[in-house]
């Protein structure tokens, strides 16, 4: 049904206009911009909803621009602007949000919103509407709190509404138009969310078991499974913690921003009680393994969070966090299994993960030159930094192979290896495959992580597979 140019059209914003929750949004932004102020967030609780919103509002800016946006909603409002429609934004959000985005969209007439003092939601929101425009109107909105609105309104937009809010819809009130929900919340956009495609890392965990050739001995096989669990469930926790933190610089990266909770596909209170839970469970099974690996859960933990929060922003030293986070993986494995940490493994682990670091950030400056932008959102780098970091990486990548090669000739590796020699064979994949890591990061085809890369793609899983086999012949086989 159309009901013609002539009716004015209210629209909410919250979960209509844009398909997050501007409030929950702030309260993210009061974390980043002013931290000591989170400890205030009970107390204004105290002022009841409208002077929670208020206190949030006057203490921060919150980044209109970089909010998504239902596009398709828009395009529909423009069109109906240019046929004379009178559109008015009419939200339980704060003056200061609702005018901002106003501002931003240039679509709006007028602006009805939540004040110090009152709260503009349901029934309150649907006074101040009939306030302005009288009895006849067209209302577009997203939730059950809408329902008394649709029910006084002559009809009804829908955007994002659950099967059941759009059923009980259309028994009372026609339907003009309706933007249906597309794909939110769906099982392979938390898996995304989740991304349980960077468990691959994690399989570094079983690095001492194969260098300790301990794997035929079932308990410490059992044991660090079930510490490759409790990494990656913690790991996806600090995933969506950091997914969370970075929702501007997130919206403001080319790729970066179809991420579920920066395009709003998936809740952000939804995604805070998934973190938390997968953090306790990946906790609780740390526990189990040992205590000490419980501890060094906890040091990975602790790293990554300080990393999010403010190492990640200065050039360099976020490459240095991600290398030792990598090694750490492989120290967190000696741990469960109970094996001496070697010194020519904790070496060659630095710099190659330095490397592996690298080859992440050489791809991002790539994409953004490949887009003509010039910095990193969020980070301190720069499409001139790539004459640096080229060399950078890829000395760090041969300083690797040559460590390699030193523990190749090592005392304890010629007692140790029944054909130490055939681990040249091993040296000369290294080297393939970083090389190849490089070639294709120049080339602009690395999209991901490059261990996430090198679990996907075809050359690189069959060099790691070759380096592995040929390091076991040389351990059990003599070679003439």
């Amino acid at each position: 049904m159309t009901t013609g140019s002539t009716t004015p059209l209210v629209v909410d914003l919250d979960g209509t206009l844009t398909p997050t929750d501007t409030l929950v949004e702030s309260i993210i932004q009061l974390g980043k911009q002013q931290p000591l102020e989170l400890f205030k967030l009970p107390f204004w609780l105290f002022k009841k909803r409208a002077g929670f919103k208020a206190n949030l509002a006057t203490r921060l800016t919150l980044p209109i621009t970089n909010l998504p946006y239902t596009t398709k909603l828009i395009d529909y409002l423009r069109n109906e602007k240019l046929h004379g429609r009178q559109l008015i934004l009419a939200t339980a959000a704060h003056s200061n949000i609702a005018n901002a985005v106003a501002a931003h969209l240039d679509l709006f007439d007028t602006v009805l919103a939540s004040s110090e003092h009152h709260n503009l939601k349901g029934t309150a929101k649907l006074a101040a509407i009939q306030q302005l425009v009288g009895a006849e109107f067209v209302y577009a909105g997203d939730s059950k709190a809408d329902l008394p609105i649709w029910q006084a309104a002559q009809a009804a937009i829908l955007v994002n509404t659950s099967s059941k809010v759009s059923n009980t819809v259309r028994k009372n009130t026609p339907i003009e138009l309706e933007f249906p929900t597309e794909n939110t919340g769906s099982f392979k956009i938390w898996l995304r969310a989740l991304r349980v495609h960077q468990w691959s890392k994690n399989l570094l965990l079983f690095v001492p078991l194969l260098t300790a050739f301990s794997f035929q001995d079932i308990n410490k096989l059992i044991a660090i499974t079930l510490a490759f669990f409790a990494f990656s469930l913690t790991a996806s926790a600090t995933y969506l913690g950091n997914d969370l933190w970075d929702l501007d610089s997130d919206r403001a990266h080319p790729r970066k921003k179809y991420r579920p909770f920066a395009s709003a596909q998936i809740p952000i209170l939804t995604g805070v009680a998934l973190a938390a839970g997968l953090l306790i469970l990946g906790l609780i099974i740390a526990v189990n393994v040992s205590l000490n690996f419980f501890w060094m859960l906890l040091l990975y933990l602790l790293a990554t969070t300080i990393y999010t929060w403010t190492l990640k922003a200065y050039v360099l030293i976020d490459v240095l966090v991600l290398s030792l986070l990598y090694t750490l993986r492989i120290i967190a494995g000696m741990v469960v299994l109970e094996v001496p940490a070697s010194s020519w493994l904790l070496a060659f682990s630095v710099f190659i993960f330095f490397s592996l670091a690298l080859v992440k950030r050489c791809s991002e400056l790539v994409a953004l030159q490949q887009r003509g932008i010039e910095t990193t959102p969020g980070r301190d780098y720069r499409r001139t930094d790539l004459v640096v970091l080229w060399p950078l990486g890829i000395g760090s990548a041969l300083s690797a192979v040559v460590i390699f090669g030193l523990f190749i000739s090592a005392p304890e590796t010629q007692v140790r290896y029944t054909s130490p020699q055939g681990l040249w064979l091993v040296a000369i994949g290294l080297i393939y495959w970083l090389a190849r890591l490089w070639i294709k990061t120049a080339r602009g085809e690395m999209y991901d992580d490059p261990l996430v890369f090198a679990v996907r793609d075809f050359g690189s899983r069959l060099t790691i597979l070759a380096m592995i086999a040929v390091t076991l012949a040389a351990h059990f086989i003599t070679l003439s």
